[in-house]
């Protein structure tokens, strides 16, 4: 749906589902910090392979629970969100950039929660 809705609707990205240990290395060797995270993105500067996310399981597990969501709900939202890192949203620096990329991510979790009610 976030691809679809890009100029990008044919391009592939691959997905790993993973635990905090391997989020933790992957953002070590990538990023030089030494700790888990939710999700980490890999873009390829490609326009058909568009790039990689890894999403911590375990990270989703607990966040859902502070974020009355469930389980499945977060890692969805979790994929949007790498999926516009890929697609060239950033929030790391905060201001209208976050505030764009948030905007994004909150209507395509609604539209997904449309689509699939519990």
């Amino acid at each position: 749906m976030v691809l679809k809705d890009s100029e990008l609707s044919e391009a592939e990205l691959s997905v790993l589902l993973t635990n905090d240990a391997e989020l933790c290395e992957l953002n070590k060797r990538f990023r030089g910090i030494d700790k888990a995270t939710d999700v980490l993105s890999f873009p390829m500067d490609d326009p058909v392979l568009l790039g990689d996310i890894a999403i911590s399981l375990d990270r989703a597990s607990a966040q859902a629970l502070d974020y009355d969501a469930t389980f499945e709900e977060e890692v969805v939202r979790l994929l949007i969100h790498g999926t516009l890192h890929l697609l060239g949203y950033d929030h790391v620096n905060g201001g209208r950039q976050a505030a764009k990329m948030r905007k994004k991510e909150e209507s395509f979790l609604s539209i997904y929660k449309k689509n699939n009610p519990n």
